[in-house]
This record gives C-alpha cells, sequence and structure tokens, in this order.
C-alpha cells in the first residue's frame, strides 16, 4: 500500500512538472494504438442536428452538417464516434420497439423521411472512423414528455417517477429485458462498432430502496443481459459504457460523496474483468487531484482492457467553467503517457476550437492518425496478407493496387491500413506513417508531397476486431529482400506440386519465375492450370512472381520445400 501511495505521489510530482510544458508539443511520441473519441449528441440538436429534416432539402442540409463535423472530427485525429442512438425513450433511428425522437424532423414521433443512423455510420466509416451507438438506458425523460409517456401507455410497470423524470427499475428482470432488446435491434440492423451504455446506473436523487449489494446486481444484471445479446449477434461489436469518472475512494484520495460503485452501483472494473465491458470510457470531467490518481486507477484495473478516460472540455466555455487549457493539456499528456486513450464531451466545444483544444489536437498532440487497439480477448486470428501490391506513378499521385485479403476470424469483412515511408522496410509501428486506417477499397491514389519521389508503401489487412496482418510491401531498393510471411500465409505444396493462388490467373500469367530467396531465377515455367511441378527443385524457401504478355511481373507469394 506504501508502494503505492509512492506511485500516485510521484505521478502527481510528474504532472506538475508537466504544467511548464503545456504549450509545446507533446513530450510523448504518437502511438499506433490509441482511442480518441467524441460524445456526438442529438438530445435536443446540442452537437447535431442543428436544422430539422422535413423536406428533401432540408434532408440533404441536415446531413451535410453531419458530414462537416466528421470531417473536421477526422482531422482533429478523432477515430472513434459516440453518436447518442437511443435519446430519451426514443431512437434516431426507424425503431419497432421505440418511437423517433423529435431532434432529427423537428416532431416527436415523425420519421426525418432517411435513416440517421445508417447514413452516420456510412459517413464515418467512409473516413475510417469507428462508431458506437449510444444507448442511454435508465432515464426516459419528463414524466409527460413524448419517450416516457409512450412507455407507461405500453410498459407501466417499468417505471418510476422521480420528481418530474422517468426513469425505469433496475430491480425488474423485464428491464434487462428491454434494454437487452433496444441494444440487439441495433447490433442486429447495423453495422455497428459498438454498443455505449450511458446512465447504466442508480440516478443521483433516487433514494435505493435496495442493499449496495442488491444494487450492483441489478445493475449489473442489465449490463449482462445486454452484453450476452450483443456479442450473441455479433461477437465483434465492442461494448463500453460510461461510469461515474471515480470508481471508489482511494488510499489518499477521497471521491467525496461521488462514485460509481458505492454511490450509483457501477460496478465497472468487475465488467471489465468478467468480459461484459470490452472498454470504459468514465466521465472524468475533473482536474488536478481529482484526476489524475483516479485516472491511475483505472489503468491498474484495466483486466487488458481499453480505458478511455472522458474530458470534460465543456469546462473551457466562459459560461461553463473557464477553465484554463492547460488544465486539459496535461490531462491529455498524462494518458499519453499512462498508455490511455481520450474522449471529449462534447463534440461542438471541439469542433468550436474552445480556448484552442482542436488546434491543439490538430497540429500536436493527436497529429498522426492512430489505430482502434484490437480486442485479443475476444479473438486474436490475424488476417491473411493482401496480395499482388503494385505501384504506379501518376500525376495525381502514387495509386496502389492489391489484391483482397482472407479474414480469418468472421469470414465476412476486411479493411486496410496503408503506410507509407522514405525507408525501407516500413516502419509498420510508426504512427507517423500511416497513410490512411480501415480503407475498405484494394486501391488507393496517395496524393504527391514536395520531394517525395522514392516513398515506399506498405498494405494490411484487418478484420473487425482490429487483428492486423503481416504486411505486404512495394520492392525492395537495390535488389533488397524482405519478406514477412507468417507460415499460415505460405502458398502450399507436398514437395512435388506446388498449388497456384487465384490471383495467379486474375493477372493474366502466361509465364511462372521462381526465385530464391536471395532473389536469384532458379526455375521458369508456362503457366497453363492451377500448379506447377516443382520437384527438380532442392528443399529451402522461395518466392513465386507472373509475368504476363505486357511484360508485367506481379509477386504471387512464398512457398517452403520441405522433404523429410
Amino acid at each position: 500500500m506504501l508502494f503505492r501511495i509512492k506511485i500516485i505521489s510521484l505521478v502527481l510530482l510528474f504532472v506538475a512538472l508537466l504544467d511548464a510544458r503545456a504549450q509545446a508539443l507533446s513530450p510523448y511520441p504518437s502511438p499506433k494504438h490509441e482511442v480518441r473519441a467524441v460524445w456526438l449528441t442529438t438530445i435536443g440538436g446540442l452537437d447535431w442536428p442543428h436544422s430539422y429534416a422535413q423536406s428533401p432539402s432540408s434532408i440533404e442540409m441536415q446531413k451535410q452538417e453531419l458530414r462537416d463535423i466528421l470531417d473536421k472530427l477526422h482531422h482533429g485525429g478523432v477515430n472513434t464516434v459516440l453518436l447518442q442512438t437511443r435519446v430519451r425513450g426514443t431512437t434516431i433511428y426507424p425503431s419497432e420497439i421505440e418511437p423517433w425522437d423529435g431532434c432529427m424532423s423537428g416532431v416527436p414521433g415523425r420519421s426525418p423521411g432517411y435513416d440517421p443512423l445508417a447514413f452516420a455510420i456510412e459517413e464515418c466509416h467512409k473516413r475510417g472512423m469507428e462508431i458506437q451507438a449510444w444507448v442511454v438506458t435508465i432515464p426516459v425523460g419528463k414524466w409527460n414528455g413524448y419517450g416516457c409517456k409512450n412507455m407507461r401507455r405500453f410498459y407501466p410497470s417499468l417505471l418510476r417517477k422521480v420528481g418530474d423524470e422517468g426513469y425505469m427499475k433496475p430491480e425488474l428482470n423485464s428491464t434487462a429485458n428491454y434494454i437487452a432488446q433496444i441494444c440487439g435491434e441495433i447490433t442486429r440492423n447495423y453495422d455497428i462498432d459498438g454498443i455505449h451504455l450511458d446512465y447504466i446506473r442508480y440516478p443521483e436523487n433516487w433514494k435505493r430502496d435496495v442493499s449496495l449489494w442488491e444494487g450492483r446486481r441489478n445493475i449489473t444484471r442489465i449490463v449482462e443481459r445486454i452484453a450476452n445479446t450483443v456479442k450473441s449477434i455479433k461477437p465483434w461489436v465492442k461494448m463500453s459504457c460510461s461510469p461515474i469518472g471515480k470508481h471508489d475512494d482511494l488510499v489518499r484520495y477521497r471521491s467525496h460523496g461521488w462514485n460509481a460503485r458505492t454511490i450509483v452501483c457501477q460496478d465497472a472494473q468487475a465488467w471489465l474483468r468478467d468480459g461484459l465491458m470490452d472498454e470504459l470510457m468514465p466521465m472524468m470531467y475533473f482536474k488536478d487531484n481529482n484526476f489524475f490518481p483516479f485516472a491511475l486507477d483505472w489503468q491498474e484495473n484495466n483486466y487488458g482492457k481499453i480505458i478511455v478516460p472522458g474530458l470534460g472540455i465543456y469546462f473551457l466555455s466562459p459560461r461553463e467553467g473557464n477553465w484554463n487549457i492547460a488544465d486539459i493539456k496535461r490531462e491529455m499528456f498524462f494518458l499519453r503517457k499512462e498508455g490511455m486513450g481520450h474522449a471529449y464531451f462534447r463534440s461542438k466545444f471541439f469542433t468550436d476550437n474552445t480556448k484552442g483544444i482542436y488546434d491543439f489536437a490538430t497540429n500536436e498532440i493527436d497529429h498522426w492518425q492512430a489505430l482502434i487497439p484490437p480486442m485479443t480477448w475476444v479473438s486474436n486470428v490475424l488476417p491473411l496478407s493482401p496480395s499482388l501490391l503494385t505501384l504506379t506513378c501518376g500525376e495525381e499521385g502514387d495509386k496502389l493496387e492489391w489484391g483482397g485479403a482472407v479474414d480469418r476470424s468472421n469470414g465476412d469483412y476486411l479493411t486496410y491500413n496503408i503506410y507509407r515511408s522514405a525507408d525501407y522496410p516500413v516502419d509498420l509501428n510508426d504512427a507517423r506513417n500511416i497513410v490512411a486506417v480501415r480503407h475498405r477499397a484494394t486501391n488507393m491514389v496517395v496524393p504527391h508531397r514536395k520531394g517525395s519521389d522514392g516513398w515506399h508503401y506498405a498494405v494490411t489487412a484487418m478484420d473487425r476486431y482490429g487483428n492486423e496482418s503481416a504486411p505486404i510491401m512495394t520492392e525492395a531498393p537495390n535488389g533488397e529482400s524482405y519478406d514477412v510471411v507468417p507460415r499460415e500465409q505460405l502458398l502450399p505444396n507436398d514437395g512435388r506440386t506446388l498449388k497456384m493462388p487465384a490471383t495467379a490467373k486474375m493477372v493474366d500469367a502466361q509465364y511462372l519465375i521462381i526465385e530464391n530467396i536471395q532473389g536469384g531465377m532458379v526455375m521458369t515455367r508456362s503457366y497453363t492450370d492451377g500448379s506447377i511441378n516443382i520437384s527438380r527443385l532442392p528443399n529451402g524457401m522461395y518466392r513465386i512472381r507472373s509475368l504476363n504478355k505486357k511484360g508485367v511481373s506481379h509477386r504471387l507469394g512464398c512457398f517452403i520445400i520441405k522433404r523429410f
């Protein structure tokens, strides 16, 4: 315990030393994997939309608002959007369970004439961003509000009135079933990357009539029912939530009566431990000693999962708290040092560049892109690599084309990450080399940079869990050899016959050229069918290329001959 106290004291000393550097560039390298999220609020159109969809032209205006927001978020380094999807017993998608929220059309219960959730997912994925459906769980709004009134009509036993607000009752098994049904509907019908649970707790203004143990059990039962429902439909969909920013009292630092575990019954660290959550985004809208030791506590109890503290950037506004930007910078430096991501509450304060927060993220700490950490605790099977990477230099830029990879996890969906470097081989661990992430096509034109002759490229495949394949790279300079070939990606042979990949036919192969690993040609054959006789080759590792009628050569793969 004394050791832990000393560690926290050293951390706070470190934070104080950072204060003088708060105006400088981040003292820590940009990591390849890091979550950079933002809460995009739809209730009342706080972040989006700022206009109602009531006609074809106003629908397009509302869509363009979101495109502009996402462009700015992407430019600012954000790679995860938490879109408020269930609002207050209402939704922003056509649900068979709950009615439309009025934020889209201006009229509660009325469709805006398109599916905002489907549109947002498509636009986020175009930009290589993950999108999670933000589901407000226990509160259902004003007692006489549209969502609550609708629930009172059909499910009166699920609700409790506190003041003029309506809440779902956590102690009821049917409450867990109901919210799980909502999350299941979203997961089943949409290509969502995650389900993000908000307000999954007892309300702070609610006098609990159950014990603390029972309260935790009730909330955990809801989380478990949702997680089981979601994962049974699509196991790659990330489960996340936003608990109260302080998990519990620490030895040296009290939570001052406001914490997740003992005040509102959120046993969030146990949810990580028990596999009910993949990611936590605690609402750490504090600073100084109310932030740093509690952030460290989340990270020390992450059970190998993802911790992304939420930053209260709304406090930068003179109307909210008038914080100094240095307060947020220190927090972001600290989170970077400790291997955590960061999430902004809320989007508009970020894109409005409140006190320079957007400029700081864009030009300094998040200048380079980052991939989402892979969910290796769910699946750690790597995809097979792309093949046949070709580079054509044109007026518009460097045109890359490659053969599709193979997804070995669920078999139906892969995206691609593209890297570029002046050095060879391309260092995939250097975030500065990332050109694009979650790219969906098997081709891309990379615009030229000034003095960018001689760039080297690498392409990897990535599955839905975030597992990344070995790379395929453009040709090595000066005949150098560089191969990253996992055993499962070698071309199969029995020592006599080598089976050719389907890509040989795709590139109109006329001849096949076999080289040793040093690049020397050892055999040529005409391509006639799907195999080639290799019985005269000695044991060893080889590369095989195609050559078509136009004299264009493609690398088809590698193989090992090992006869006993």
